[in-house]
């Protein structure tokens, strides 16, 4: 029976059974609930009339009950510290909070209207070119973006205009550029491509790689035509750091043997504000502006920086690596302001906020912060793989130098005076799956039945396939941020091992009703269109007044 609910429209049984207070209207007869009210659920929404949905109604509402309506609505959605699956942080300080709500009308794009709010956002690009290790007698350049994406797309076309005008002065062809990236590049990566007519060249990854960018296959895929690298620090499905400097001297040897120079562009998105801080840094080798071959970093504020989301940065060496053509010289307002974004207006409370947590925690402070969340991303993992129910993809529990699970009995229990320096460094990210053992013991159990129980009580921690070339494994990933406290993590190990403990406890009939199929529930809701001949088959066509929205 529960087959049939599919074929139950709810709006269209609302629609049915419920008065029409609007039909009212159209005769010029106003019903007491419709014009006032005394309470926010006393005017008609409270049970005569919904609220529009997919167009703007002729009559607006009190702001009071507008307000209580959409907050009602917003309970729905869950909450967004046991949100686990996202990187974007979710906690700022009260002083934080108060000086954005201070600034919340504030433009980046008024640059000659607010000199004090641009002074700073110059100060937050010197402050981290530092950081990310800028080097005496280069001029660092950077902007702040609204995120890692918009960030990531104009290191990409900085890095294609290079080569194109390379190219030019040497009388070659420019109409086949490509890039090369890991199958488990965020998708930022690959719509760079796309959108701006670059061969994106997605290199698979592997468990001998790590589930990373392969060095031996970058060494096989570049030419003449590669503008460029994409290697990232922090793969969002392990964590793994992809190795710069390893990357770095294969694109050296290559300019020996070729004289085709290939740059690199390093997505920090989640890294750029860890690896500064951490003892682990990146477990040895260079990374950043420290190597000659980085030509461009970017960064996620609203992630490690521990901003909420609406800021990203992107940083050039030095100003000769941004072509000046891709410089816009804007004459707005009064004033006269350079820039290279994809975006002009842009909120500016994001970049006091960035400024703030720069000075008021300070080096120590940030320190604290991502060593406590490496510290709580090991326990977890440490604390999993005990069981034998699970095993961890992700390293950053392992000591240094050891990738390989070794059984329940070889577990490394931390020590009081440890850092991230004593294991593989990566982000606090936890990746895990259930074992060979489990798998073999409960076969009837599938590992999507975690994630959808643990929703159950809050958290949302997806089940998700590697990258192409690995996708047969899946993983359960916690991302552990600065709010991930040692009593909510305590919480978070009892409901899946009690989780995992049910399931193994139900036999293989009932989770057969559970279970109906491996098409998680994002899958059977995600966005999807239909062209103009199939357009009858979509489930709410435009007939009816609503248009799909594309995340």
């Amino acid at each position: 029976m529960a087959g049939l609910a599919r074929h139950v429209d709810p709006d269209a049984i609302i629609k049915v059974l419920h008065d029409h207070p609007h039909e009212a209207h159209k005769k010029h007869i106003h019903t007491p609930s419709s014009v006032s009210h005394s309470t926010p659920y006393s005017t008609r929404y409270a049970s005569q009339e919904e609220i529009s949905k997919f167009k703007i109604p002729h009559e607006g509402a009190p702001a009071d009950s507008v307000h209580q309506m959409l907050r009602d609505e917003l309970d729905l959605d869950g909450r967004p510290n046991l949100n686990l699956a996202s990187f974007v942080g979710t906690y700022m300080e009260t002083q934080a909070e108060q000086l954005m709500i201070e600034n919340l009308s504030k433009n980046m794009s008024d640059a000659d209207e607010y000199p004090a709010m641009m002074a700073m956002h110059a100060r937050c690009i010197s402050i981290i070119a530092h950081l990310w290790g800028v080097q005496k007698g280069e001029t660092a350049v950077g902007s702040a973006t609204t995120g890692s994406s918009e960030a990531i797309h104009l290191g990409g076309l900085a890095m294609k205009r290079r080569w194109q005008e390379k190219r030019q002065a040497e009388g070659k062809d420019t109409a086949k550029p490509n890039i090369i990236m890991g199958a488990n590049a965020q998708v930022a990566l690959e719509k760079f491509a796309r959108y701006f007519e670059v061969e994106s060249r997605i290199l698979p990854v592997s468990e001998k790689s790590h589930y990373r960018l392969d060095p031996d296959l970058v060494k096989e895929n570049i030419d003449e035509n590669t503008i460029g690298v994409f290697v990232i620090l922090g793969s969002t499905y392990t964590g793994h750091y992809e190795p710069v400097e390893e990357i770095s001297r294969i694109l050296d040897d290559y300019e020996k043997e070729t004289g085709n120079d290939i740059p690199i562009h390093v997505d920090a998105a989640s890294g750029g504000f860890i690896a500064p801080f951490t003892h682990a840094k990146v477990g040895g080798p260079k990374w950043n502006f420290e190597l000659p071959r980085v030509k461009s970093i970017n960064a996620s504020g609203h992630k490690y920086g521990l901003v909420y989301a609406g800021v990203g940065w992107i940083i050039w060496r030095d100003e000769s690596y941004l072509p000046k053509h891709l410089i816009f010289e804007l004459h707005y307002l009064g004033g006269t302001e350079e820039s290279y974004t994809l975006n002009f207006s842009r909120p500016g409370a994001q970049i006091i906020a960035q400024y703030f947590n720069l000075i008021h925690l300070g080096f120590k402070g940030f320190r604290t912060i991502m060593e406590n969340a490496l510290a709580n991303a090991r326990l977890l993992s440490k604390s999993l793989e005990a069981t034998g129910w699970f095993v961890c993809v992700s390293d950053i529990h392992r000591k240094k130098g050891e990738f390989q699970f070794k059984g329940i009995k070889e577990t490394v229990y931390g020590k009081p005076d440890e850092t991230s320096a004593d294991y593989n460094a990566g982000l606090p990210v936890v990746a895990f799956r259930f074992s060979d053992d489990f798998k073999k013991d409960f076969p009837h159990v599938k590992q999507q039945s975690i994630s959808t129980l643990l929703r159950t009580k809050q958290y949302i921690i997806p089940n998700y396939s590697l990258p192409p070339n690995e996708e047969k494994t899946e993983i359960l990933r916690v991302v552990v941020r600065e709010s991930m406290s040692l009593d909510l993590l305590d919480r978070l190990i009892s409901d899946i091992c009690g989780i995992a403990q049910t399931l193994m406890e139900t036999d293989a009939v009932d989770l057969a009703a559970f279970q109906p199929g491996a098409t998680n529930i994002e899958k059977q809701h995600s966005s999807r269109g239909h062209d103009h001949h199939n357009k009858h088959k979509a489930t709410r066509p435009m007939s009816h007044g609503i248009h799909r929205s594309v995340c």
